[in-house]
């Protein structure tokens, strides 16, 4: 009856270890076995976690030369210094896998103080703003386009979201600094993730475009002054480098997903024991929390900013489009740049994340699916499956905190969304008549008033004919007889 007992509380427990599997505190690299699991069970992870204490990167790093620390950080660490540099991602790391946010740091400092000279900044360029739309007499479509510039403005209240979810965000780069410790223990080699490069690109690259964006805008309209240059870019590259941001921890996770996918494919066809098979199911666990945990960290900011985009990209087609009757001007260049820009941004997001979802889990199923089971035995066939269940069982779609998954369906919705709206925009326009339309309909008038009134005078003078006719064939009557 004991060892029942004993069974059974081994069972429960290796199944919640499955849902956040740790690195286990040790410098040997386990290649194949069962040790993940035995020593969870030992009860050494217990007492780790109740005393709150975090492994040593550093020690690791130092007892193994193959091991390369703060790969990940490594590959987003151009994109996350140049938000932390316009105070958006404070966020301290002292060493390698301690990563933290602290209210009484010098790098919060520094945002609040950034914040407090931008918000300055912007509350002068939007009352200017004001004073522009509340003097407007033009038609719609013209205070729809100044209503467009007050709208840029809004990505300034993604600063303190970003404060408010700091904390979250670096608990998951923490998060995969364990994954790539765990990712060294299996494999023997750190994660190759070759994405640095990319990344100073990406950062070089767009507040470049952005800037040229905001220069062009301010150049082809009339009343953007150069004072208001530079808010609106530094707004624009927030939102922008928000995007690049994702845009690298999505390409990481799509590209870890592959790489793990092929290490174990080829693992399999040499040796292919039960124990191996569960190493990898714990290593695809953790990277599949990982998935879910890049949505639930930045929920809320992303929310804003889908919104923000799919506001901003309606304004401006529509803008765009009721100028196109009076030919493409000068004007329209800025509105043509601006839905361009924030189009290609909002795909990218969508785009990347459906890809890295669909690595994390699509693409793992199918390589779990064409491994041969006729040649191993029944643990090993019995892990496969239960790695399949696994597969099934933990969803990795990137989900912003419950309220909508970021995929090609999020990026398809905002687009039909948004020909809705801009069709009861047009149809709205139509509706209200222009200075030509009411100048047309007064001279059309005037030519119906005149004809009429020609008509009239004709009858009249028909009627006067047509009596003296009579009158005078009477008087020839009355003489005959």
């Amino acid at each position: 009856m004991l060892n029942n007992y004993n069974n059974y509380n081994r069972k429960k427990k290796a199944e919640a270890l499955f849902l956040n599997v740790k690195p286990v505190n040790t410098t040997a690299v386990r290649k194949y076995s069962n040790a993940l699991l035995d020593r969870m069970d030992s009860g050494f992870e217990g007492i780790e976690s109740r005393r709150g204490t975090r492994h040593s990167i550093s020690t690791i790093s130092s007892m193994n030369p193959q091991f390369t620390p703060s790969v990940f950080y490594r590959n987003i660490a151009p994109a996350q210094w140049f938000l932390r540099m316009i105070g958006v991602m404070p966020i301290t790391r002292s060493r390698p896998g301690h990563n933290q946010f602290l209210i009484a740091s010098l790098s919060f400092g520094y945002s609040i103080i950034f914040f407090i000279f931008l918000t300055v900044y912007v509350v002068f360029v939007a009352n200017n703003r004001i004073n522009i739309v509340t003097s407007l007499t033009g038609p719609f479509e013209e205070a729809v386009i100044a209503y467009l510039f007050l709208v840029n403005i809004l990505p300034i209240f993604l600063v303190p979201i970003m404060w408010w979810e700091a904390k979250k965000i670096a608990t998951l780069l923490n998060d995969w600094d364990d994954f790539e410790i765990l990712y060294y223990q299996i494999s023997g080699h750190s994660v190759p993730l070759n994405l640095r490069r990319k990344a100073i690109m990406i950062t070089i690259a767009l507040p470049i475009l952005s800037v040229l964006s905001v220069v062009i805008t301010h150049i082809t309209m009339a009343d953007f002054e150069l004072v208001q240059v530079i808010p609106y870019c530094i707004l624009d590259n927030l939102t922008a480098m928000l995007g690049a941001w994702w845009y690298i921890v999505c390409k990481a996770l799509s590209t870890t997903a592959n790489i793990l996918a092929e290490r174990f494919q080829k693992a399999l066809r040499h040796i292919g024991p039960a124990a191996m098979v569960a190493d990898y199911r714990a290593l695809w666990l953790r990277l599949s929390k990982l998935t879910r945990d890049t949505g639930n960290a930045t929920c809320y900011t992303f929310t804003f900013l889908n919104l923000y985009l799919f506001f901003i990209i309606t304004l401006s087609i529509y803008g765009l489009m009721s100028q196109l009757s009076e030919g493409f001007g000068i004007k329209d260049i800025g509105l043509a740049i601006t839905t361009l820009w924030n189009v290609c941004l909002l795909f990218y997001i969508c785009d990347e994340a459906h890809y890295a979802s669909f690595n994390v889990r699509t693409n793992f199923q199918k390589k779990l699916l064409m491994v041969k089971l006729n040649w191993m035995n029944s643990d090993a066939q019995t892990e496969i499956n239960m790695f399949l269940r696994a597969t099934e069982m933990n969803p990795s779609n990137i989900n912003c905190g419950g309220f909508f998954d970021v995929n090609r369906n999020l990026f398809k919705g905002l687009l039909t969304t948004m020909v809705t709206y801009l069709v009861v925009l047009l149809q709205f326009q139509i509706s209200i008549p222009t200075d030509n339309r009411v100048h047309n309909m007064n001279n059309t008038m005037s030519d119906i008033m005149s004809n009429m009134a020609m008509e009239e005078s004709a009858e009249n003078d028909m009627t006067t004919i047509m009596a003296t006719t009579t009158t005078t064939m009477m008087a020839v009557k009355a003489r005959k007889g």
